[in-house]
């Protein structure tokens, strides 16, 4: 009996999706900074609530992280051991945004004006990019060189947005 042969393209296709879900979280970050801009203006549209962007945003990084450490990074680990220091790197990270997410949260909640708000989303921003990029170097590579076989699908690695 002979070994399958893994699939390149399967391998390729997991990094390429985890980009593209950065790409749509960073779409959303923009989406929720934009919305937040003049949200009371005199032609404010009911459709681009603020809070709806922002709470939309900050759920979909949550379930990406959530899934990143329930799934892809035990996965990672399985077929490289020696990546642990930077997966947990990567989980410190996921505990300092989801703290961050969690005082957005409570700024919203609290009826914070949209300087505040613009504030905490930036303090976000900046945090989820470093984060992102450092992912993307160190992740992306390993993804494109694993043997996809009983490897999950995207939505289970990657969150709500794969």
């Amino acid at each position: 009996m002979t070994t399958p042969t893994p699939d390149p393209d399967r391998a390729r296709a997991l990094a390429d999706e985890l980009r593209e879900v950065h790409r749509r979280l960073r779409a959303a970050l923009d989406l929720a900074l934009d919305a937040d801009a003049d949200p009371e203006g005199p032609d404010a549209d009911p459709a681009r609530d603020p809070l709806l962007y922002c709470w939309g945003f900050c759920a979909a990084l949550d379930g990406h992280h959530r899934s990143e450490d329930d799934t892809l990074f035990p996965l990672l680990l399985r077929a490289h051991p020696d990546l642990a220091p930077v997966v947990a790197h990567l989980r410190q990270d996921h505990r300092m945004i989801d703290h961050l997410l969690g005082s957005l949260r409570e700024a919203i909640r609290s009826g914070a004006d949209a300087d505040e708000r613009a504030r905490h989303l930036e303090g976000v921003a900046a945090i989820m990019e470093s984060h992102f990029r450092f992912e993307e170097r160190r992740v992306l590579p390993l993804l494109d060189a694993l043997d996809p076989d009983g490897v999950p699908a995207a939505a289970d690695l990657y969150g709500p947005l794969a």
